[in-house]
């Protein structure tokens, strides 16, 4: 976590426990959501790291960063990159999450500002447009 923010310079990864309990600090770790306060640094050596820095694409924002912004599933911003980036490895795992599941995923990161109901709407509609249905469906 360290690394990250002071050496890096990638601010978005917060510090919000350092306990392993709020998710703030949420990374990919080669392709899995980890809490980027319980790994550390030597041990990420040779692996492929993505923070949410480098979740948006040339074309713009990714579609869970844009489903977040167009359902509302932040209001002080502060859980909100930890929330998708768990959000973008629960889509890749289960492309049609259902609300449960989303509830159930997202059970290790903590908003202190919403009621979770526009989280998990634009996580669902996050992977939707992850996955979009092939023409004619």
């Amino acid at each position: 976590m360290e690394l990250l923010r002071e050496r890096l310079g990638l601010t978005g990864t917060h510090i919000g426990c350092d306990t392993s309990q709020c998710g703030a600090c949420m990374i990919h770790l080669n392709g899995a959501s980890v809490k980027s306060c319980t790994v550390l640094a030597v041990s990420a050596d040779g692996a492929d790291l993505v923070t949410i820095e480098g979740l948006a694409g040339p074309e713009g924002l990714h579609p869970m960063q844009r489903a977040f912004h167009e359902h509302h599933g932040l209001q002080c911003g502060f859980c909100t990159p930890g929330m998708i980036m768990s959000a973008v490895d629960l889509a890749r795992r289960h492309p049609a999450p259902t609300e449960g599941q989303v509830r159930a995923w997202l059970v290790g990161n903590i908003c202190r500002c919403t009621g979770y109901q526009n989280i998990v709407a634009s996580v669902i509609a996050g992977a939707a447009a992850m996955h979009p249905a092939p023409a004619g469906e």
